[in-house]
């Protein structure tokens, strides 16, 4: 089996940031040592003044395969998320079909296995209907559960009160819901149309999709999640009403309400609907500064739990229609670290609290197979990045098959220099080896 010495590296691991060496030998962490290692090894990586953190694991992506390839594939969108440090993802069933059965869901198992450079699970889709078929699920084989409890891109809202009940009683596994109330939504949008005509601005958004519209969503999940003990994982909080929901006094290992935030809820705020217009129409609604600010604290105090993105790439003549036509996501997985390191950078979060939110606490709370931790005898899934380099980004460097960015023309000062999945170098200074491919999460569960 090849092995790897990273020698000098400044580890980012378990709360704390410290010098050690690592030595990988085939997929695993063989031997991390902080007095330094001298072991002969196939290839030498020389980290010094660079940082390694472990692999990010990006617990909700759209990469629209099948049937929605004219906006992203698995295979462009897991390079993007490698060449930004994710080594892993779980994708969402909102594709064409949508995964709501087991054979469909195993149809894009097979589909990753044949071209994701990054490792991968899948999430199974629920409708108003397919009970029989969540009942099915293995929770070892996948990631959990999804519920549309708020319509966004596809046609997957579970609206039905008995449904939702029956999924949240009768489903063992963890179920991840997108929390709006549709009827909320339809009503605010039908106002403003009335009032104002159908030309309406993108800043209008966080109006229609307001915040009440995600509490009386949210809140009603919770309330069934504890009615029936159900492993609830709430996605994309984006507000601070939202966070009241949400405990940090329990450890995150005896949670049984999770939640998460995405980075461009911590970014973003309505103000920059006057310079990104639709680039940044996602759902939920990107909405003020105080719940920007309020969703950052929320995360360095455990109350948000993980970081993910909600990698949802649209084609730019799409994203370019009026606001009513123009739909909701947005490209991620390749600037989300750079981003996070940006914020540490102005004093908004640590970098040891990056590593837990995007890594450790994802394979925690997922309950993933030794993966998430810089320890001996897991995955070697690590990012090497320098934080003495800086770029721009642009439709040079975009990898996205979509082409843009919401960051275009962001200047980040944070290079990911290498990434490395299951112990193999997937991505190294600009450049790709695909030699090998990702691999199927596992959970232990």
């Amino acid at each position: 089996m090849k092995t790897i010495l990273i020698k000098n590296a400044q580890l980012v691991n378990e709360g704390e940031i410290y010098f050690a060496d690592v030595y990988i030998k085939g997929k695993f962490i063989e031997k991390i040592e902080r007095q330094g290692i001298s072991m002969h090894a196939d290839i030498l990586i020389d980290a010094a003044g660079k940082y390694l953190f472990p692999g990010l694991i990006d617990d909700q992506v759209h990469f629209r395969e099948p049937g929605l390839t004219h906006k992203g594939e698995i295979y462009t969108e897991a390079k993007a998320a490698v060449a930004g440090g994710v080594t892993s993802y779980m994708e969402m069933p909102n594709t064409i079909p949508s995964a709501t059965t087991i054979d469909l869901l195993e149809d894009k198992y097979t589909l990753a296995a044949n071209c994701s450079l990054s490792n991968f699970s899948f999430y199974m889709g629920t409708t108003n209907h397919n009970i029989e078929e969540l009942l099915k699920v293995d929770p070892v084989n996948i990631c959990g559960v999804k519920i549309f409890m708020g319509s966004s891109t596809g046609d997957m809202l579970v609206d039905n009160p008995d449904a939702l009940e029956n999924i949240f009683k009768n489903v063992d596994t963890l179920i991840a819901t997108h929390c709006e109330h549709d009827p909320l939504i339809k009503k605010n949008q039908a106002a403003y149309i009335a009032e104002y005509g159908e030309d309406l601005p993108p800043s209008i958004h966080p109006h229609i999709r307001s915040e009440e519209a995600c509490y009386l969503s949210s809140s009603f999940a919770v309330e069934l999640a504890k009615k029936h003990n159900t492993r609830l994982h709430i996605l994309h909080i984006s507000t601070a009403k939202e966070l009241s929901l949400f405990d940090n006094k329990i450890p995150l290992i005896k949670k049984r309400i999770t939640a998460e935030a995405c980075v461009h809820h911590l970014w973003f705020s309505d103000s920059d609907y006057a310079t990104k217009g639709n680039l940044i129409k996602w759902n939920p609604a990107i909405k003020k500064e105080s719940d920007r600010d309020a969703i950052l604290q929320a995360v360095s105090d455990n109350r948000i739990d993980v970081i993910a993105t909600d990698h949802a790439p649209h084609t730019w003549l799409e994203k370019s229609q009026p606001y009513l036509k123009s739909p909701s996501g947005g490209p991620l997985v390749q600037h989300s670290l750079n981003a996070l390191i940006q914020l540490c950078k102005q004093g908004k979060i640590s970098m040891e609290k990056i590593a837990e939110k995007t890594a450790h606490h994802v394979a925690t709370l997922f309950e993933i197979d030794r993966r998430g931790f810089i320890r001996e005898g897991y995955y070697a899934d690590l990012v090497l990045v320098d934080m003495n380099q800086s770029y721009t980004v642009n439709k040079s460097n975009i990898l996205y098959k979509c082409g843009w960015s919401p960051f275009e023309g962001e200047r980040f000062d944070s290079v990911i220099t290498h990434t490395l999945v299951n112990g193999h170098i997937a991505y190294q200074n600009g450049q790709f080896n695909e030699s090998n491919l990702g691999m199927r999460l596992r959970f232990n569960r």
